[in-house]
């Protein structure tokens, strides 16, 4: 695969930022994520960071590998391959675009110094200050626009309506512990029904629908964090990139194109 001279540098590879890693790479833009040891992921099928524990993966014929290293990651990103590295800083790796798609709700450690155009997905972020351009993520007529200048809506804590659901999808932990599921992504659930235990406590299922996502088993994690994740339709793809995450990610590569352009 030929790829462009312009090297993506991603901080994050969940499910929102894997839709924009897989539209600058269908636009065959070389891309290196930047990952933790230990991802907090929820919808793994559909997300490169699961390449940090299982090596490699293939999100709709994109396929994405774990670096040993930032030169290695450099080899990959050069062959078409997504290269996944886990560093929790931004890496000694020259990059002409740097993507905050961490979605932590707020500015972690992001300048718009970072790279010569830095973009961030969400709230937290003000386009001009923070990065050169925000991309909204907020289900709604907004969701993927870029935006040059203001920052984001601000985060509601609400997930946007789902086949008539909204809040419920999420399955947040209900105690501090380790997790261990008794069901796997795309299996469907009843009401109520047991999908795992975290610290001695039952995880139930809030509807009947389709678990959607899972957080790696044997993850320790904090009493409300996010864990999994259950969709009410009927034949839901969970190997499918969400409508949100392509918008989003169609929103990334319009900034990106619109810069390049401008800098030919």
């Amino acid at each position: 695969m030929t790829v462009r001279p312009e090297l993506m540098l991603f901080r994050g590879g969940g499910d929102l930022a894997t839709g924009a890693v897989w539209r600058l790479w269908r636009a065959r833009f070389p891309i290196v994520v930047c990952e933790l040891a230990q991802p907090l992921t929820v919808r793994r099928t559909v997300s490169v960071s699961s390449a940090v524990t299982q090596g490699s993966v293939a999100v709709e014929g994109m396929p994405a590998q774990l670096a040993q290293s930032a030169t290695h990651a450099l080899e990959l990103a050069g062959r078409g391959i997504v290269a996944v590295l886990v560093s929790p800083h931004i890496p000694a790796i020259p990059h002409d675009v740097l993507v905050d798609a961490r979605l932590a709700k707020r500015n972690i450690d992001t300048t718009i110094g970072d790279a010569p155009l830095v973009l961030a997905l969400g709230p937290g972020f003000e386009a001009g200050v923070d990065a050169h351009a925000v991309i909204e993520t907020m289900r709604g007529p907004r969701l993927g626009r870029v935006l040059w200048s203001g920052t984001a809506e601000p985060n509601t804590g609400v997930p946007g309506e789902v086949g008539g659901k909204g809040a419920e999808r999420v399955v947040r932990a209900p105690a501090t512990g380790v997790v261990s599921w008794l069901v796997d992504i795309g299996d469907r659930v009843a009401v109520a029904q047991e999908m795992g235990r975290i610290g001695g406590c039952t995880v139930a299922a809030p509807f009947e629908g389709v678990v959607r996502g899972l957080i790696a088993e044997g993850t320790e994690v904090p009493v409300g964090l996010k864990i999994a994740d259950v969709d009410p339709r009927v034949g839901v793809d969970c190997h499918e990139i969400s409508d949100k995450a392509l918008a989003v990610g169609g929103g990334v590569l319009e900034a990106v194109l619109t810069w390049t352009s401008a800098a030919s």
